[in-house]
């Protein structure tokens, strides 16, 4: 799972004609403390109340998480945001038809009762982050098991969560850093009105299209834009036509100016997670196992959907966003895995680990403790590499393979209330009438006739990689029945 975390990240300036990047990424809420006079000595001007605080308005509550993983610039006081494209592609692709085909052609309301809502779409803002490592590990004995130690986590996670929400309408939550060294508390406010305003055309949104996404210099367009709403007391609220704009604590006003050279640059906003700690094992298997493996199922899943949406405008605009998500990470780590091997980042990490052994052998007090650590890592990989790579394909080729396979599990609530003969009948209708919203969304972007190729695409994928041994039963009935 993606971890959202707000950070500064790529503080640029200009040396002499030699333009140097300090790279990393760093809590907001460390930033007096850990790189404030290095960043004014490269031109912020910026006071650290100024870019995140708890008691004023911030730069950081004008940037929000867009949707469920992206960054969102909020521009106006009337809620306006700026995202990217690819980031509201699929609310965008929601609203399109043969008809109103917004894709190919673009949107743009021409005023606020034209603006387009979106299900299941929200915008959310930073409140606070408190470092809570110590409250969260005090229960934590080098004697527990790991699960033992991830229940008392999980339990202490959910104890302070609710103690920072209380009787708010906030949300919380604990999340883990450095692999459960570190942990913080995020506090947020979510809206969930958030109403599509404009996006050019595909044209200019998705222009180079794969083949420029992931690479630098580009020249995309990649923006799309939206609006907050809230009640009429400015808090978050249900769709409603009684909403209205959302004034926020804090916008980015928009300059026409440009920028020059040696001007400061840097960038808030919300990554992913990251693996820049992997062991060379690690980086060895992501280059000969993980990578390739993603790369050639994909492959197989984004040419029968092309070639379906070539032959129908319906099946290209049901599929656009499925295909720019299969598309996203297909590209992205063909690009990784020649970065891996151009920069020699397995070398280097063989290097490191090899003075981390020199270092162990002039330190014996040093060496008891840590003197396992590496061979534990080696081992721990030549044992799971096999069930890695059966889980990797198992995820992309069944998982996110089949979309019937993924709406079927939609039923197993349903299936087990009636199993256990659930004796109130509002829970099982309550999931009655989730599933069948769920299920009106689902088949108006389903074709029947591409999802049958995938599955037996990715089946055979299956088939072909593994020993039945390790497929389930049923694989091996319907080869049997089917003749291959």
């Amino acid at each position: 799972m993606r971890k959202l975390l707000i950070v500064l990240s790529g503080i640029f300036l200009m040396l002499s004609s030699v333009t140097r990047a300090d790279e990393g990424m760093w809590l907001p809420l460390f930033i007096e403390r850990l790189n404030y006079v290095d960043m004014q000595e490269m031109g912020l001007q910026l006071t650290p109340e100024e870019i995140y605080s708890i008691n004023h308005s911030s730069l950081k509550d004008a940037i929000i998480i867009f949707g469920g993983g992206c960054t969102g610039e909020i521009v106006s006081d009337k809620g306006l945001i700026f995202t990217n494209h690819h980031c509201g592609y699929g609310n965008i692709q929601a609203h399109s038809s043969i008809d109103h085909d917004y894709l190919t052609e673009g949107f743009w309301a021409r005023n606020l009762s034209e603006e387009l809502p979106n299900d299941n779409l929200k915008a959310t803002f930073l409140i606070r982050i408190e470092d809570v490592t110590d409250r969260v590990l005090e229960s934590v004995t080098d004697q527990m098991s790991e699960a033992e130690r991830e229940e008392a986590i999980n339990t202490l996670r959910k104890s302070i969560e609710s103690e920072a929400v209380g009787n708010t309408h906030y949300e919380a939550q604990v999340k883990s850093f450095f692999h459960g060294n570190e942990f913080y508390l995020f506090v947020y406010e979510v809206f969930t009105d958030v109403r599509l305003v404009g996006a050019p055309p595909s044209s200019i949104g998705k222009f180079g299209a794969d083949t420029d996404n992931w690479m630098w210099p580009r020249h995309t367009g990649d923006f799309s834009i939206f609006r907050v709403y809230a009640s009429a007391d400015n808090k978050p609220a249900a769709f409603s036509e009684d909403n209205v704009p959302f004034t926020p604590r804090h916008y980015l006003p928009v300059s026409l100016k440009g920028v020059k050279k040696d001007d400061f640059a840097m960038i808030l906003g919300y990554p992913g997670g990251t693996e820049r700690f992997l062991t060379s094992y690690g980086v060895r298997y992501a280059i000969d196992v993980n990578n390739p493996s993603v790369v050639t199922i994909r492959r197989k899943k984004l040419d029968i959907m092309r070639e379906d949406m070539n032959a129908s405008d319906e099946v290209r605009i049901k599929y656009a966003s499925k295909y720019a998500r299969t598309a996203n990470y297909w590209k992205y780590f063909i690009g990784q895995t020649k970065g891996l091997k151009r920069l020699n980042v397995y070398g280097e990490k063989l290097a490191l680990e090899n003075q981390f052994r020199d270092w162990l052998g002039a330190n014996p007090e040093m060496n008891e403790k840590y003197g396992e650590a590496l061979p534990a890592l080696e081992n721990s990989y030549a044992l799971s590499n096999d069930f890695n790579l059966w889980s990797t394909y198992f995820f992309e080729a069944f998982y996110r393979g089949p979309e019937i396979y993924s709406f079927s599990r939609r039923f197993g609530g349903l299936v087990k209330l009636l199993e256990n003969n659930e004796t109130e009948p509002e829970k099982i209708q309550q999931t009655i009438e989730m599933l069948r919203a769920y299920a009106k969304d689902y088949f108006k972007d389903y074709n029947l006739e591409t999802d049958q190729k995938l599955t037996a695409a990715m089946l055979e994928m299956l088939w072909n990689k593994f020993t039945p041994d390790k497929l389930p039963a049923e694989l091996a009935a319907i080869h049997k029945k089917y003749k291959g």
